[in-house]
């Protein structure tokens, strides 16, 4: 899908408080200079508008949430929606809802351990990621080995990754992936999250979720865990 460029995307951006563009210089530091708390930190890579991260930062404010999406014309959305947020929370007799425990990044996933220092993260979020579905781009598919290899190196022991897809082809090459995996193993799988009671209980859909799901097309979800004996070993 070719993304329509915004030329003001970049202005917004560089504008808001809620996008951090020393990404780098947080490696390791993310708790004290942008949250100022000890509070678990969870990335969602690739996160699209924003409605799923925005949802889970509102739900629980005890978590330090971090959005990152490649696109500055799709971040752009995200942004702009928080902002009206908090506009209307300052704003008297105005429903609004401005949680202070979300930040984005506008930057490229291969680059995540640069970012994030060795257990930074406790948890990960895949929703709906391209499927790269050409056979020679299988690197660069977010549940492809290279990338899990990224994974175990910014989660803490006891983390997790947890991705979710309506593409049957991509959520069969990430149940290989891990099949075949001394590191990782999964806990949880379904191919139809929304008829399985366990797996969806509690459950925050994305916008393509909604979308797809309304079409009657069934999501897979699965969630990965490292084995205790190699957590961050590679």
């Amino acid at each position: 899908m070719r993304l329509r460029n915004i030329p003001r995307a970049e202005s917004v951006l560089e504008a808001s408080k809620l996008v951090i563009k020393n990404e780098t210089g947080c490696r390791g530091k993310w708790k004290d200079i942008v949250f100022q708390n000890n509070c678990p930190i969870h990335i969602e890579v690739g996160m699209g508008k924003g409605q799923f991260i925005l949802a889970l930062a509102r739900k629980n404010p005890d978590i330090n949430y971090i959005g990152i999406e490649r696109y500055s014309s799709v971040l752009l959305r995200a942004v702009e929606k928080l902002d009206t947020s908090c506009q209307n929370a300052e704003t008297p007799g105005h429903p609004g809802d401005c949680p202070n425990n979300l930040r984005f990044i506008c930057m490229n996933a291969a680059d995540l351990t640069e970012v994030f220092a060795p257990g930074e993260t406790e948890r990960i979020y895949l929703n709906f990621s391209d499927p790269w579905p050409k056979a020679r781009h299988a690197r660069r598919r977010l549940t492809s080995t290279e990338y899990f290899r990224r994974y175990d190196r910014i989660l803490a022991p006891c983390g997790q990754v947890e991705f979710k897809t309506d593409n049957r082809a991509l959520f069969d090459f990430s149940v290989e992936q891990l099949e075949g995996s001394d590191v990782w193993e999964m806990t949880a799988c379904t191919y139809d999250l929304h008829h399985d009671k366990v797996m969806n209980d509690g459950n925050i859909m994305t916008e393509y979720e909604e979308k797809f799901s309304s079409q009657n097309h069934p999501i897979c979800k699965l969630i990965a865990k490292r084995y205790p004996s190699v957590s961050g070993s590679i």
